[in-house]
């Protein structure tokens, strides 16, 4: 991951370090000249720079206006986050984390006693909500959601935790004795 910078950004990084710190604040896709324009280098210095994150599989190619332009991979991305959480915690604190998850999720069900993240999104469709009422669920709906990826992301890494710290282990044990 790219550092944020701590002053002028162009003293601190590399043009092509620009274009991947733009790139991983990307919401969506965005055009080369976009991309440029926001990380203050040439449109041949960014293109350069996300063809090359285009062969590492960081972002992939798309259409923006009927122009070249690129988004993150989402499929790395998740691979990236689910190194990280097993890399970055042992599995009791990523079995508690499960739980503290678990337990959020169903604070958020008794709360607005649903069933569900979709009934719940029905209720901004179907009742006469006043615009704080409406404000509110949408937050809800997306605290929900916010848990429900990170769920997924926990149990994930639990399922995978044993293999990945066996390769980790063994690539360790195998680079020691080159």
């Amino acid at each position: 991951m790219v550092k944020a910078p701590t002053g002028s950004w162009e003293d601190d990084m590399t043009g092509r370090e620009r274009v991947r710190a733009v790139v991983e604040i990307l919401n969506g896709a965005a055009t080369v000249s976009e991309i440029a324009d926001r990380a203050e280098v040439s449109p041949t210095t960014a293109g350069d720079e996300l063809e090359q994150l285009e062969s590492d599989n960081r972002v992939r190619k798309t259409l923006v206006n009927d122009q070249k332009g690129y988004e993150l991979n989402p499929t790395r991305l998740f691979f990236d986050e689910l190194t990280e959480l097993i890399e970055g915690n042992t599995r009791d604190e990523l079995e508690a984390r499960l739980e503290q998850l678990k337990s959020e999720e169903e604070e958020l069900h008794e709360e607005f006693e649903t069933d569900s993240l979709d009934e719940l999104r029905e209720r901004l469709a179907e009742q006469e909500l006043s615009a704080d009422e409406t404000r509110e669920i949408r937050n809800v709906v997306s605290t929900w959601e916010a848990v429900n990826t990170e769920l997924t992301l926990v149990r994930h890494a639990l399922r995978l935790y044993d293999d990945v710290t066996e390769l980790d282990t063994a690539a360790g044990s195998s680079a020691a004795t080159v």
